[in-house]
């Protein structure tokens, strides 16, 4: 199928993980990107994982040091701030723009186009049109969805697939680490660390600096505190100051700093002061709403869903990167491979369908005690997560799960 035409819907990794593989075959290829701006300015950190140096490798971009900062192990902290468990093993704890900038750098700049939103979708014998925002038509062979959670390609081909809501949120942050005390330094810095606190949970780390250094001083701490809230709390902190309510994610300059305060306030009251530098010397702070997306076909036709536009698992299962990637490598070597789209297209579904829903059970699963607010992990056992389970099952593969039999 060389030289055949794609349309992708969405300009971030698992869009232009796509968009590459498809070149490297010969395929004419255009990105849609609704944001005006570039994209490498946004988000935070991320679970580094073997499986997708492989994928980076395969399209020529070997990732070099600067991905990441190595840690030996997790630790789970509990709300006096002692560790209660520990469990050795070795990971990369990255930066997610630095897997998106060699990405956007390999693709070619002018069939990456920004500022443009798709406002429909129309098939007609096999050729797929999509209308920007911009009034600017593209045709092509097939269609890619990579375009989020709230996916307009997935929009147009199964709408009966919703966003749902989990109850609860997951603030973000990073400090540089030439801000923060050498208390902190010293004490939490180097961890993995998993802070167990009431109805609550806080994921922190260190990665890269904003230039990739990976040096004591140069480099940053990433935290990610999930905190419950319900429908009418949620409302509030996604309503700006001019009473708009956005309605699944709310831009960083438009949130109320109320509501930041009350996070510092909230961190004052909840967690140990070891921890509070991770939430009161943040640079910036983003608030992401926990949904899951779970869809039953991710490829209808000519077109096909990637990345969080198929399925959204909540960020505990740490593969959101790593899932874009390889549905993209699915779904292109699929591509190659097959005499005809159709074939392509039900193979990609067959191979990428159930890790995919297995993905979104595993988040549920790991934020379960988050979504019920009980007071530790480990009140209902039926959903078996007592810390030191917990942070060997968090942020991996489910994959890895079913070898170690966790």
């Amino acid at each position: 199928m060389n030289g055949k035409r794609a349309i992708i819907v969405g300009g971030s990794v698992g869009g232009l993980f796509a968009g590459n593989f498809l070149i490297q075959q010969g395929w004419t290829v255009n990105i849609l990107e609704q944001a005006q701006e570039s994209l490498a300015s946004r988000g935070t950190g991320i679970a580094w994982h073997d499986e997708l140096e492989v994928i980076m490798r395969a399209l020529n971009i070997p990732p070099d040091d600067t991905v990441g900062v190595d840690v030996t192990g997790r630790t789970a902290f509990d709300r006096t701030g002692s560790i209660t468990a520990s469990f050795a093993l070795t990971q990369r704890l990255g930066a997610w723009n630095r897997v998106f900038l060699p990405l956007y750098e390999a693709f070619p700049k002018a069939r990456y186009h920004n500022g443009a939103r798709m406002e429909s979708l129309v098939t007609t014998n096999g050729v797929s049109t999509v209308t920007a925002s911009d009034g600017r038509r593209f045709d092509a062979d097939i269609v890619i969805g990579a375009d989020g959670f709230r996916s307009a390609v997935r929009k147009a081909i199964a709408p009966e697939i919703d966003p749902t809501y989990s109850g609860y949120v997951a603030w973000r942050g990073v400090s540089r680490e030439a801000n923060l005390s050498k208390a902190f330094c010293a004490k939490i810095f180097h961890h993995y660390a998993f802070l167990f606190m009431r109805s609550s949970l806080l994921i922190g780390y260190p990665m890269a600096g904003e230039d990739g250094a990976i040096t004591p001083g140069g480099r940053r701490y990433n935290y990610l505190w999930y905190y419950p809230a319900p429908g009418q709390e949620l409302t509030d902190i996604l309503t700006d100051a001019n009473g708009r309510v956005y309605e699944y994610g709310i831009p960083p300059p438009m949130i109320r700093p109320e509501h930041v305060d009350r996070v510092r306030e909230n961190a004052k009251r909840d967690m140990p002061e070891s921890f509070h530098d991770a939430i009161n010397l943040a640079d910036s702070n983003i608030v992401q709403p926990i949904y899951d997306v779970l869809s039953q076909r991710i490829a209808i036709g000519n077109a096909a869903l990637i990345g969080d536009a198929a399925f959204v698992a909540r960020p505990h299962v740490g593969v959101g990167v790593l899932k874009a990637g390889q549905d993209a490598f699915s779904l292109a070597t699929a591509l190659g491979e097959c005499a005809t789209i159709p074939e392509a297209m039900a193979r990609y579904e067959a191979e990428r369908l159930r890790p995919g829903q297995q993905a979104v059970w595993h988040g549920r699963d790991l934020g379960s005690f988050i979504e019920r607010c009980l007071d530790h992990p480990e009140d209902d056992p039926n959903f078996n997560l007592p810390p030191e389970r917990a942070i060997k099952i968090s942020g991996r593969p489910v994959e890895h799960m079913f070898k170690q039999g966790l």
